[in-house]
């Protein structure tokens, strides 16, 4: 026989709403699946005789007791209400999307939330990481495309070795940096146009700023002679002329063309 007690609270009788009785109930036809398991097992037996009869009061944390009984008691009982289903055993280990072999935890599912394993990720060159000007200048990606874009493309930070005053340094896994450039430029082809433009673009500046370089140096040449020139040019003129309308004479020079007047006492 079950025998079934309620908790009270000194002489007051405890009021439990719908949700809480039907919870214990449960609770109740759950304990005794289990101990019908347990006895089908293991019986209790005394000199090879099934035990009928007497037997201890258990407290299944539910609110109620049970009285445990013998094997042949324990078989008569029927449940009187329906059971739930019987729910799928939840693992806690994760699948890695490139072995298939199962994890707790990984390095790229802590950081990059990317379901693959550390075996992988050493083994692997197609996880490794990328500054974020390497990323911008390999796959032609703004700032925007990093940070404003949905979703943000996740990063660490690390100490910049060259200079430890320069600021952490942003790594990103380039797996995802190149998912991005693909949403960004459509697929490879237009990538890769879009690098040959820019190459031919950088490469027409480059000349543009060297053909500057060389017409400046020109000019400082011919500056420079020019001056020297005129520093050591010594005048030869030709015939004197005079001009009676100003009453003034003037002598030009042949080399230079320049012209020099004087008046006579």
């Amino acid at each position: 026989m079950f025998i079934m007690s309620r908790k009270v609270a000194g002489e007051e009788k405890v009021t439990l709403s719908a949700s809480q009785r039907a919870r214990i109930e449960r609770n109740r036809q759950k304990a005794l699946l289990l101990k019908q398991a347990r006895l089908a097992s293991q019986p209790y037996t005394r000199d090879g005789q099934t035990v009928k009869g007497a037997g201890r009061e258990i407290d299944t944390g539910a609110g109620f007791f049970i009285e445990e009984e013998g094997q042949d008691r324990i078989g008569a009982e029927r449940c009187q209400n329906q059971l739930g289903p019987v729910l799928p055993q939840v693992s806690d280990h994760l699948v890695c999307e490139n072995c298939s072999q199962e994890f707790l935890e990984s390095y790229l599912n802590n950081h990059f939330d990317l379901v693959v394993c550390d075996n992988c990720r050493e083994n692997e060159e197609k996880y490794e990481l990328i500054t974020k000007t390497d990323a911008k200048n390999k796959y032609l990606l703004k700032d925007a495309d990093f940070d404003v874009r949905d979703p943000s493309l996740k990063f660490i930070l690390r100490r910049n070795p060259h200079n430890a005053r320069w600021g952490d340094m942003k790594l990103f896994l380039e797996l995802q940096v190149q998912a991005r450039a693909m949403e960004v430029w459509g697929n490879e082809e237009k990538l890769k146009d879009a690098r040959e433009q820019r190459a031919a673009n950088k490469e027409k500046a480059k000349k543009k700023k060297f053909d500057k370089r060389v017409k400046e140096l020109r000019m400082a040449v011919r500056s420079s002679l020019w001056r020297k020139d005129m520093s050591s040019h010594e005048h030869q003129y030709g015939d004197e002329t005079y001009d009676e309308a100003i009453d003034e004479y003037s002598k030009t020079c042949m080399t230079c063309g320049h012209i020099l007047t004087y008046e006579k006492m």
